[in-house]
């Protein structure tokens, strides 16, 4: 398939699009403006998650790239990509990110003329020069009408992002140390991930591989953000920091060298936390405040189901470890599955309460539901099969219902306290009681709640992100 010459290489004829990157300045326009910057274009970049969609910026662009690394985004950017056929119908609709290549077909079938997925900037490069030549769109790693390709999966020699066009990290989200908040940089040392959670949507993309950013890059990049924008704090922004311990390592050991008064977190599994204990010290000595990892649950029943790799004992030993080094062990939950019970979620928000961890676990945490896109690990697999319904898809995702009904109304009634709090910018540990007594209601034991709240220990603040939400 050949296509039809376009001349990308003005200024602006190229846009690229983030919609939601956490709260962070998103690497998903920064890095493929650097890789086409290097190509010999100059494209313009435009975030969502701070400004409006530009329409004389959609009618300048020839090509609109479209970044969807999250079930948000890829709401978020559907949205945007019909109101790009509205203003512009000629303009080329690119979709690219792990949520792109999950949802590839639908994407193909409504608003995009391609789709990239894995690691998806030299594949866009190589499209764009296509387009540009008007040769051959026949691209490993792009997807289009009729053909949807495996995603891109090979070591890029990646140059430092190109983040001049983007807004100052004070308008994106910080973090709120002991000193108050700090304006926060993100950066990512590695790409994709070794391990098989089968809810998570990197493995369907990576098959188990992840690759390593040059440490130069990656100094050089925090190097900007600290000098020139300001940072005084660092989101790693790995899937999994620790997938090569030995980078991360020498990563963080420079920081701390050039930027003793910068801080630092980072995500990992709770078996890394296990096996690379030792690491655990000095990655507090050199800055870390807190670490974020997927627990999901302390049922076994449910680790098992989702492949997880850890069980509810080695949760309580990596939260012992991360104590021990004086670092904040910040746990994320997915207590709604279809193998959750009612006394599961009672247990988690009564092991919440023991541990004192009402400030290490943002409020949303407890109404996370099991979301299953297409191309989803979970689908055919025994443990998801009974349960799974239509494919809805305006929500991206596989229905299913909770066996017992209690679970799917707890769910709704969670979420609308979850919500109203943000809006209110309510306490945690106020809509924390709330949650629990909304739990022990439907459990029948609300008599519990007073006395559970009363014994529970003293939970003081914790280091934390100002943008709480995920997916």
């Amino acid at each position: 398939m050949t296509s039809t010459r376009t001349d990308l290489t003005a200024p602006g004829r190229i846009l690229l699009i983030s919609c939601y990157e956490l709260g962070h300045q998103p690497l998903g326009v920064a890095w493929p403006a650097a890789f086409l910057r290097r190509a010999g274009f100059d494209p313009a970049v435009l975030d969502l998650s701070t400004e409006r969609l530009d329409q004389q910026r959609v009618r300048e662009a020839a090509f609109v790239g479209i970044c969807v690394p999250m079930h948000t985004a890829l709401v978020m950017g559907t949205h945007a990509a019909q109101r790009v056929r509205e203003v512009h119908p000629d303009a080329t609709v690119c979709f690219y990110g792990l949520y792109a290549g999950l949802n590839a077909t639908y994407l193909l079938d409504t608003t995009a003329d391609f789709v990239i997925s894995g690691e998806y900037e030299q594949p866009l490069v190589s499209l764009v020069q296509a387009l540009q030549a008007g040769t051959s769109v026949d691209l490993p790693g792009v997807s289009r009408y009729g053909h949807v390709a495996h995603p891109h999966l090979a070591r890029t020699e990646f140059p430092a992002p190109h983040r001049e066009s983007l807004g100052s990290l004070e308008t994106y989200a910080g973090v709120e140390r002991s000193d108050g908040a700090v304006v926060t940089g993100y950066v990512e040392a590695s790409r994709g991930c070794k391990h098989h959670c089968l809810h998570c949507p990197i493995p369907p993309a990576y098959g188990g591989r992840f690759f390593a950013v040059s440490r130069d890059v990656v100094l050089q990049d925090i190097t900007e953000q600290v000098e020139r924008q300001g940072a005084r704090h660092i989101t790693f922004g790995d899937p999994d920091f620790l997938n090569g311990p030995t980078h991360a390592r020498r990563v963080v050991r420079e920081l701390h060298e050039r930027y003793p008064h910068v801080t630092f977190d980072f995500t990992t599994k709770v078996e890394h936390i296990l096996r690379h204990r030792e690491l655990l010290p000095e990655m507090a000595a050199n800055g870390c405040l807190f670490i974020i990892s997927a627990v999901e649950s302390l049922s076994g029943r449910v680790l098992e189901n989702l492949n997880k790799g850890h069980t509810r004992t080695d949760i309580e030993e990596a939260l012992r470890l991360t104590r021990d080094a004086g670092i904040a062990l910040r746990p994320t939950f997915m207590p709604f599955t279809p193998w959750s019970t009612l006394d599961d979620y009672v247990e988690l928000l009564r092991f919440i309460l023991h541990e004192g961890l009402i400030h290490h676990v943002d409020p949303v945490q407890f109404a996370i539901r099991l979301l299953v896109p297409p191309g989803s690990a979970l689908l055919g697999t025994p443990q998801f099969e009974p349960y799974r319904g239509e494919l809805d898809q305006a929500a991206f995702s596989y229905t299913w219902r909770h066996p017992d009904p209690r679970m799917d109304a707890l769910h709704e009634r969670v979420s609308a306290i979850v919500e109203e709090a943000a809006e209110n910018e309510e306490p945690d540990e106020r809509t924390f009681a709330r949650i629990l007594r909304e739990a022990l209601a439907v459990a029948d034991t609300p008599h519990l709640a007073d006395a559970w709240l009363a014994a529970a220990p003293v939970s003081p603040p914790a280091p934390r992100l100002t943008e709480p939400w995920f997916c």
